[in-house]
C-alpha cells in the first residue's frame, strides 16, 4: 500500500535549517541528498514507529543508527530517565550510577576489567587509541578501508559511513602528520595487514577494527580473519582494539567477543550502552586501562562524562537485555526473514545477527536469487570497501524512495546498516518483506 506523504512542514524546516546549519543537518548521515530528496523532520517515535512533523508514520529500521534495540521510548527506560532528571541533569562529580554501569559492562564483556565512560563514540575511539600509544610507547596504528571510527583527525582515512555516501574519501582540515601515523589495510585481507606489520616492525601500537564492519554496509569478517588479527598483534607486541560502537550489546550481550569467540585488548562501546542518550565507553585489561589519568600518564577528561541521565538510560537498557536474552534470538530470526526477502529479489545480502545490508551490486537486476547469496568466490559478494563502492547508488535511491512511500524508513545510504529492534513484531516483519518485494523493482 502506497503512503500519501505530506512534506510541507519538513520542507519548510529544511529551508530554514540550510541557512543556519551546514547542509541543514547536524550529522551528514541525516542528509537525504544521496537519495534525491530533503529529509523529513521527526516529531516523536514509539516502539518500531517514527512520526514526522507532517503526520507521516514510518516503520523505522534506522533505530537512531543503532541504539534502539528495544524500540523507541521503551517505558522502563523513559520512566527511569524521568525519575533521575528530577534530581538534576549533571553534577561534574561522581555518582553511584557510574559505578553500576561500569560493573554491568564488565560483567557482560569478559575482556573488560576496567572501563572509562565518555560522551560519544568518536571520543571513546580517540581515547582508546591514545591509551594504546601510551601503553606500547609506539605511534602508528593500523585501520581498515571502510571502517569508520568517528571523526577524530587521525582516523578519517578511507573511512566509511557518511564519507562514502558523499563520495568524500578523506576530510579537509586534517594535518598530514596525523594521517602519516595511520596505516590503512584492506578489510578481510590478511596479507595487507601482514605487509604493513613487516614494513613498520616495532612501530605499530594497535590494530583498530570493526569486528563486524557496519559503515560500508554490513560486511562480516571472513572465517579466521579476526583470529588472524588477534594472533599477529600478539606476535608484534601491538594491541587489538574492537570498535564496538555498533556491535556492542547488539550482536550478543557480550558483544563481538561473545559472537565470534575472539578476544581484544580494548573495546569501544557506544549507542546501545547509553540507551539512546549521549554516552560511550572504552575499556579492557586492567594493566592497559591503568595508564589513564589520574591513575596513569595518559590524559583524558570530559565535563559531561558519565552524566546521571545517560548513565541511567544505559543501566536500564542493559538490565533489560540481561533479564531477557531471548531478545537476541528474536531480532536475529526476524532479521533473517528480511534477508530472505532481499535475496528473493536478487540482491546480495550481508547479515550478522540483527544487522543487515542489501547491496545493489553490479548485475543485481539480471541475477537470479540463487546467485545473490554472496557465497565464497561469487563476483557479486561484498567483502570489503572496494566491493561496496561498486554498488549501484541510483538503484538504491530508487528503492529507498519506494520503501518510504510504502511507510518503511531505511537509512538514506547504500552504505549504512539496517537495524532490527525487539519492537519489530513478526507481523511487521512480514509487512516489511512485502514492501521489499514491491520496492526493489517497481512491479507496476
Amino acid at each position: 500500500m502506497i503512503l500519501y506523504m505530506k512534506e510541507e512542514q519538513s520542507k519548510e524546516l529544511f529551508e530554514k535549517a540550510v541557512e543556519i546549519i551546514p547542509g541543514g543537518v547536524n550529522s551528514p548521515v541525516r542528509a537525504f541528498g544521496a537519495v534525491g530528496r530533503s529529509p523529513f523532520f521527526v516529531e516523536r517515535a514509539q516502539g518500531p514507529w517514527i512520526m514526522d512533523v507532517d503526520g507521516n508514520k514510518y516503520l523505522d529500521y534506522v533505530c537512531s543508527w543503532g541504539p534502539g534495540i528495544l524500540g523507541h521510548a521503551h517505558p522502563e527506560v523513559i520512566g527511569a530517565v524521568q525519575r533521575v532528571c528530577e534530581k538534576g541533569l549533571t553534577f561534574g562529580a561522581p555518582t553511584a550510577g557510574e559505578v553500576e554501569l561500569a560493573e554491568l559492562i564488565c560483567a557482560c564483556v569478559p575482556d573488560v576489567e576496567m572501563v572509562r565512560l565518555v560522551s560519544s563514540g568518536t571520543e571513546a575511539v580517540m581515547s582508546a587509541v591514545r591509551v594504546a600509544r601510551g601503553f606500547t610507547g609506539r605511534e602508528k596504528i593500523i585501520k581498515f578501508s571502510g571502517n569508520y571510527h568517528g571523526h577524530s583527525d587521525g582516523l578519517l582515512v578511507k573511512a566509511g559511513s557518511g564519507l562514502m555516501t558523499q563520495s568524500v574519501p578523506d576530510s579537509a582540515g586534517v594535518p598530514a602528520g596525523y594521517a602519516e601515523s595511520t596505516l590503512t589495510a584492506v578489510y578481510n585481507d590478511e596479507e595487507s595487514v601482514r605487509r604493513l606489520m613487516e614494513e613498520n616492525r616495532g612501530q605499530v601500537a594497535a590494530v583498530v577494527v570493526e569486528p563486524v564492519a557496519a559503515n560500508m554496509g554490513v560486511v562480516p569478517p571472513k572465517v579466521g580473519f579476526l583470529e588472524f588479527l588477534r594472533r599477529i598483534t600478539k606476535e608484534e607486541g601491538a594491541l587489538l582494539i574492537f570498535d564496538e560502537v555498533i556491535t556492542g550489546f547488539r550482536l550478543a550481550l557480550g558483544g563481538a567477543t561473545a559472537y565470534t569467540g575472539v578476544h581484544a585488548d580494548l573495546h569501544i562501546f557506544g549507542k546501545i550502552v547509553g540507551g539512546g542518550m549521549p554516552l560511550a565507553a572504552y575499556g579492557g585489561r586492567k594493566d592497559i586501562m591503568s595508564c589513564v589519568a589520574p591513575l596513569g600518564a595518559v590524559y583524558q577528561a570530559g565535563t559531561l562524562s558519565g552524566n546521571p541521565v545517560a548513565v541511567t538510560a544505559g543501566i536500564t537498557t542493559l538490565k533489560i537485555l540481561m533479564e531477557d536474552q531471548g531478545i537476541y534470538e528474536r531480532i536475529d530470526r526476524r532479521a533473517g526473514k528480511l534477508a530472505e526477502a532481499f535475496e528473493q529479489e536478487g540482491l546480495t545480502v550481508n547479515r550478522a545477527g540483527s544487522l543487515l545490508s542489501a547491496f545493489f551490486v553490479p548485475g543485481w537486476d539480471k541475477a537470479d536469487a540463487d546467485g545473490a547469496k554472496g557465497r565464497e568466490g561469487n563476483r557479486r559478494s561484498v567483502e570489503n570497501y572496494e566491493d561496496a563502492g561498486r554498488c549501484d547508488r541510483q538503484a538504491f535511491a530508487d528503492y529507498f524512495n519506494r520503501m518510504l512511500e510504502r511507510g518503511v524508513y531505511v537509512a538514506p545510504s547504500q552504505f549504512e546498516a539496517m537495524f532490527v529492534s525487539d519492537a519489530h513484531s513478526d507481523e511487521l516483519i512480514q509487512k516489511t518483506c512485502e514492501a521489499i518485494g514491491g520496492s526493489v523493482r517497481e512491479r507496476g
